[in-house]
């Protein structure tokens, strides 16, 4: 576990995901409630490779730390394992865009056909899921406006250009989306309904 020192380890940073991150404390401050209660003693941290703020809490300077902002993206286990796989090496990788983009779009591929949609190309199956319902037409509207055309980061296409982690970003970010909407969601309701019946009987 970590703690509010000098240095911050963290396994990965919560920005680029870079493993082992060099993050150095840039300031260190108090702070209590109105009535002098809840004191806590935050840390500011950058990472050395991407530049990105981290902030930490802990109840004392060199105590270890409670509170971490931002926290690092978690993987929902409802989501089918392969396209979890797929997904967690992408949000790892983010700080290589080609890398993370050709993944994250496998685990779109993965969660498509784990719905039955496996013929085509990806864009043309995520219309096919908008048409049949599966997903909103805005999700397919926000598929084609994110980079997951893998084939040019795999094959080097000459007319593409070089993805940034910006890129790679927004492409998890539909990943992320869409395994909420189609495993995460209808899980949550089951849940929730099973819940209800068992508090009813």
């Amino acid at each position: 576990m970590a703690s509010l020192g000098v240095l911050l380890d963290l396994r990965r940073c919560p920005h680029c995901r870079v493993d082992n991150p060099n993050l150095v404390r840039q300031n260190i401050f108090k702070t209590s409630a109105y009535d002098s209660t809840n004191q806590r003693f935050w840390g500011i941290y950058t990472c050395n490779r991407c530049g990105g703020v981290i902030t930490a809490a802990a109840w004392a300077e060199n105590q270890y730390v409670n509170e971490i902002y931002p926290n690092g993206i978690e993987v929902d286990q409802n989501i089918p394992t392969k396209a979890k796989a797929f997904l967690n090496q992408a949000i790892d990788s983010i700080h290589a865009p080609s890398g993370a983009i050709m993944l994250a779009a496998s685990s779109i591929d993965a969660m498509l056909k784990e719905k039955g949609y496996k013929d085509g190309k990806l864009y043309g199956r995520i219309n096919k899921a908008a048409t049949d319902y599966l997903i909103t037409v805005e999700m397919a509207k926000w598929a084609h406006e994110v980079r997951l055309d893998a084939n040019d980061e795999r094959h080097a296409d000459d007319e593409a250009e070089l993805p940034n982690s910006i890129d790679a970003k927004k492409t998890i970010d539909f990943a992320l989306a869409l395994a909420e909407y189609l495993f995460i969601l209808p899980s949550r309701i089951q849940r929730g309904i099973k819940d209800a019946t068992v508090t009813e009987e």
